[in-house]
């Protein structure tokens, strides 16, 4: 996740697509260049250990001006975590509106 958030913040779309599942991955990312990103903070994970082949990770992604809350799931495809989607916190306290963050 933090990889993800660094690779974000650097605008690495190579990165971030060969991180991203082959079934919900997009084309390609379309940055919003006066994103500034500020932070990143886990909240919560769940599964994820080698013992399993699904796992969560619930983080906020602080920016100028607010933050993100979601609740990311990832999946082990050919031994490599790969992100999914997630499920953006409709209300995370400071007035962020949310979605589905997926492909599909």
């Amino acid at each position: 996740m933090r990889s993800r958030y660094s690779a974000f913040v650097r605008q690495d779309e190579p990165y971030l697509l060969r991180t991203w599942h082959p079934r919900t991955r997009p084309a390609r990312i379309g940055f919003d260049p006066g994103m500034r990103w500020t932070g990143l903070e886990i909240t919560g994970t769940g599964d994820g250990t080698a013992f399993h082949t699904t796992g969560t990770v619930t983080f906020r992604a602080s920016y100028r001006g607010g933050s993100l809350c979601e609740r990311s799931r990832f999946e082990r495809v050919d031994g490599a975590w790969v992100y999914v989607d997630g499920d953006i916190d409709e209300d995370p306290g400071d007035g962020v509106q949310g979605a589905r963050t997926s492909s599909s």
